[in-house]
């Protein structure tokens, strides 16, 4: 039976395709946790307040890098180049989703406007990337390899997301709230498109590493597409809404170790 626990069973099972999984992983988060340590220190003075939040988000990114790193180095394995087509966070940024990375090089403070850009657009990815770790969480929570690692960053996805919610919620209270829904519906119906593009990009590249018939391949990417049609017709919808979270003040305290994790 083909499911999500099969699936990421067999990927795991597989040093060629884990390398490849922890290889990915650990490229987007190296590059999520430079984007937000740029991000915080080119923070507008009125919003200086919300810096040391933006620097945790990134130092857990960074520690979320290492931890795939590490689990590879327990395997024996060495990270692989990344093909462009898996690369999300490059994607995004070339579909002029987020902030470029050209903007973010230059030594000149953000708006609160770019301020805006940045927290939709992390509300966003970061609801992806919730959603994914949940998943992952609740089939390998217990696992004596990954599980640890998996548990913590399921845990600090969900302190981003709630972080988002709430920053958000108070800029919209200042008066940014027609941007910030405007903001938060371009990103979501891009982030859709590459996540099918990425997703499609792996599976093809898992496949040839374990030998996937032709006609696994076909049902997987089938499966691929119905959830972009799912979400293209509505389920996008869930990326853009706003509630106050439970977890408030989610980054208000210093990251924890990497090595708790593996």
């Amino acid at each position: 039976m083909l499911s999500a626990r099969s699936l990421f069973q067999e990927i795991l099972d597989h040093d060629e395709s884990f390398r490849l999984f922890c290889s990915i992983a650990a490229s987007g988060e190296a590059q999520g946790g430079w984007e937000n340590g740029r991000i915080a220190a080119l923070v507008p003075e009125q919003e200086r307040a919300l810096a040391p939040k933006i620097a945790r988000h990134g130092a857990d990114e960074d520690k979320h890098g290492r931890i795939f790193n590490a689990l590879l180095r327990r395997r024996g394995l060495d990270p692989v180049p990344v093909p462009a087509d898996t690369d999300y966070t490059m994607l995004l940024e070339r579909g002029g989703i987020g902030l470029a990375h050209d903007k973010l090089r230059r030594d000149e403070p953000l708006t609160v406007g770019d301020v805006v850009t940045y927290l939709a657009h992390s509300r966003v990815t970061e609801q992806r990337a919730s959603e994914q770790m949940a998943l992952l969480a609740r089939h390998f929570a217990g696992h004596p390899d990954i599980g640890r690692a998996v548990r913590m960053i399921s845990q600090d996805e969900d302190n981003h997301l709630a972080y988002c919610h709430e920053e958000l919620l108070r800029l919209a209270a200042a008066g940014h709230g027609r941007a910030i829904r405007h903001t938060l519906r371009v990103c979501a119906l891009a982030e859709i498109r590459v996540h099918r593009d990425v997703s499609l990009a792996v599976m093809a590249h898992m496949g040839r590493a374990l030998g996937w018939s032709g006609g696994r391949s076909a049902l997987l990417r089938a499966g691929i597409h119905a959830v972009y049609v799912y979400e293209r017709l509505g389920g996008w919808r869930r990326m853009v809404r706003l509630s106050m979270p439970q977890r408030r003040d989610a980054l208000g305290g210093p990251a924890t170790a990497a090595e708790a994790a593996v």
